[in-house]
């Protein structure tokens, strides 16, 4: 626990004008980012008594190891440096709202040529309209198999729809009338663009209008006596209002707005929002918080507003924000939201009327909301909780091991060496913190050192070592050694992850706060195997100088737990939370490690001689394949002739007939009926992309090969 005065900047060093400030640990850290629009006032209010403090703020104050701010001229800056930075840095000291689900949304990709009506989840993409969050996917595709009758846009894959126009035949939806079918040119591209044109209108609430043109359609057909064609239009205006009564009227003036409510106790807080469209509450989602700092109700409303809209902009940030409480100061953040926007936004507490009331509606469900988590995590806390007290007893630890670190050695037969490390913090799963190891062994190839068998314990060594020297570089090149200490290794960056670039530990890491491969030690070490693997997990520790790190085994047999020095495991009940979430971190490690291991074999076997030609990319090496049906063919071929592909200059032509000429030619193709050497048959590849050679091979191996794979 620091001293906050050890670090305390003196009053006359701190600038009086708005900035931002962030909070660094002792391992450099970011944990807290805050604003200010008087960085010296606020900063004051720190470095005061602890006594005075909010147990949480004594909490950062204590774990922090320094402070450090940047200023900038409005608050408004300040407001959108402090977002980019919690976004960036990932402070735990801040308020972070948690979604406990990926909500889908109804998109139209208004970016392709042929708009398509799909359910997205995650990131918003450029040139797509969403609609919604909705609670449920299953609701979306309700509503949009209502209006396909009336906006018969197309909804299948790229997939499908190539091989629609390849055939000329259209999907099932094209042949019940769900479907204007642009695959087989039925509609042109333009004609179909204005019916998702049309699609999108209606689901952005402007239903009056389309409405009432189509009424007057289907008087038009009656009064003409097509008959047929007015029953049909018919049709369409009862489905269009079966998915209008999907959503209620909430608000009669067709306001658009969103509305954002906070329920909170002294742990944690829960926002509700409801997005309201042409008066229509188009959409919902939730959040949950923990209060990791002493804040209002206007300031989680704030933080609220800027993970709700820190990556919209345009329409998605209505006119209109009805809020419980306002942010204090106001006026930057309706600023910044005028900004998202591009016009003026509202930003305001509803006093009476219908607004009132469905803001009190809105409460209730951020109240249950609350509820509800509270109820889900109690058991969930308490169990890891219980969990980790179980591990330190039955390991003899000081403390329960709050990060825990699994490594896993898995390889076929001894091709293919591979590690892994997972990582489990406060008993749940860090996956931005997982790492993978290619086994460099003596030889610095991925196979085992000798062909006498498996050598999980000699990787496990390696595996340990490099671990750990990178931890040792990181924490020598952040000063964190006493004078005249001892450094027990070298700067070199050892343990890189792959694809990590050669050079000095500077080279590879920034002093800017994020988290940093390898740069945090646990306080519990599991590896997976027996008494020899956590012998040689504990010597790689020795030899390196760390000893406050513990280390055990988990061996699958028996489930028993391993200590160093120890001639008998340590066995934990059947029934034990502790032994559980061991199991859970062992299992975790391996699953990652054989699903790498499998990707590197996958792409091994896919291999061919154009991999190995430099600055040969897929869509080239394609081009190759398909111009001329084979490799064979393609190493028979000229200079001149290559340089007839596309794309193929003579130089690189020149390189592929060298590499092809260098390359051993590959085996006669052999019929496995008859024992028929098939020379003469040439059949390409299929075609791949660039995601298909990341693809692991299915999880099935041979009968003879399986129990093989580690």
């Amino acid at each position: 626990m620091a001293d906050p005065s050890s670090y305390r900047p003196k009053p006359g060093d701190i600038p009086d004008c708005p900035g931002v400030y962030r909070f660094r640990d002792e391992h450099r850290r970011v944990i807290y980012v805050g604003k200010a629009k008087s960085l010296r006032q606020r900063l004051a209010n720190y470095f005061q008594d602890l006594a005075n403090l909010h147990p949480r703020t004594r909490s950062m104050v204590t774990t922090a190891a320094s402070v450090e701010w940047t200023v900038v001229s409005t608050e408004v800056e300040a407001l959108q440096l402090e977002y980019s930075w919690i976004k960036e840095f990932d402070p735990r000291f801040n308020v972070k709202y948690r979604d406990d689900k990926s909500y889908p949304y109804l998109a139209v990709t208004m970016n392709e040529e042929f708009p398509r009506v799909q359910v997205m989840r995650g990131h918003k993409k450029k040139g797509v309209r969403y609609f919604g969050p909705y609670g449920h996917a299953w609701a979306i595709r309700d509503t949009v198999d209502l209006l396909l009758r009336v906006f018969p846009v197309r909804t299948c894959s790229a997939g499908v729809f190539k091989n629609a126009a390849r055939t000329g035949r259209p999907c099932l939806l094209g042949y019940i009338g769900k479907c204007s079918a642009p695959c087989v040119g039925r509609v042109s591209a333009e004609e179909h663009r204005e019916l998702a044109e049309d699609f999108s209108d209606f689901m952005a609430g402007r239903t009056g209008t389309y409405l009432r043109r189509l009424e007057k359609q289907m008087t038009e057909a009656a009064e003409e006596m097509e008959y047929e064609r007015a029953a049909r239009l018919r049709d369409d205006i009862e489905a269009l209002k079966k998915a209008m009564e999907k959503n209620a009227v909430v608000l009669a003036d067709a306001t658009d707005a969103d509305l954002v409510a906070v329920a909170e106790d002294e742990l944690e807080a829960a926002v509700q929002i409801f997005h309201v469209r042409g008066g229509r509450v188009r959409g919902q989602r939730g959040w949950v918080t923990d209060k990791v700092e002493d804040v209002t109700t206007g300031a989680l409303v704030e933080h609220a507003l800027q993970q709700l809209y820190g990556e919209e902009s345009g329409d998605a940030v209505p006119k209109e924000v009805l809020v419980p409480a306002l942010p204090d100061p106001l006026e930057p953040v309706q600023e910044w939201l005028a900004k998202r926007r591009g016009s003026n936004v509202s930003l305001r507490i509803p006093q009476r009327g219908d607004k009132k009331a469905l803001m009190e509606t809105v409460q209730r469900n951020a109240q249950q909301g609350l509820v509800l988590h509270k109820t889900r995590r109690a058991s969930d806390l308490t169990t890891r909780s219980r969990a980790l007290e179980e591990i330190a007893e039955a390991l003899d630890l000081d403390s329960a091991p709050l990060r825990i670190e699994c490594y896993d050695i898995s390889h076929l037969q001894g091709d293919d060496v591979v590690a892994s490390m997972v990582v489990f913090e406060d008993g749940l799963q860090r996956k931005s913190e997982y790492r993978r190891f290619q086994i460099k062994g003596r030889a610095g190839d991925t196979r085992l050192w000798h062909g006498e068998g498996q050598d999980d314990v000699r990787s496990m060594h390696e595996v340990i070592t490099r671990r750990f020297k990178r931890y040792l570089a990181e924490k020598e090149r952040t000063g964190e050694w006493a004078d005249g200490e001892d450094v027990p290794v070298d700067g070199s960056p050892d343990g890189l992850p792959d694809g990590a670039p050669d050079g000095p530990v500077g080279a590879l890491v920034e002093d800017d706060g994020r988290p940093k491969r390898f740069a945090y030690p646990p306080q519990l070490v599991v590896v997976d195997g027996g008494q020899p693997q956590v012998a040689a997990a504990q010597r790689a520790l020795d030899e390196l100088g760390i000893d406050d790190i513990a280390v055990c085994g988990l061996a699958k047999r028996l489930e028993e737990i391993w200590l160093p020095g120890e001639d008998d495991p340590v066995v934990l009940p059947r029934s034990s939370e502790g032994l559980y979430l061991l199991q859970r971190v062992r299992d975790e490690a391996h699953r990652f490690a054989i699903t790498y291991q499998r990707t590197r074999r996958a792409k091994r076997f896919r291999s061919g001689p154009l991999d190995e030609v430099p600055g040969l990319g897929e869509t080239r090496k394609q081009a190759l394949i398909k111009h001329f049906g084979s490799v064979k063919r393609l190493r028979s071929a000229t200079i001149d002739q290559i340089c007839g592909v596309p794309g193929i200059g003579r130089k690189t032509a020149e390189t592929i007939a060298a590499a092809l000429a260098q390359a051993a030619p590959a085996a006669p193709a052999v019929n496995t009926a008859t024992g028929e050497i098939m020379e003469d048959v040439e059949v390409a590849p299929p075609a791949t992309t660039a995601g298909d050679a990341e693809t692991p091979v299915p999880t099935s191996v041979p009968d003879d090969r399986r129990g093989q794979e580690t």
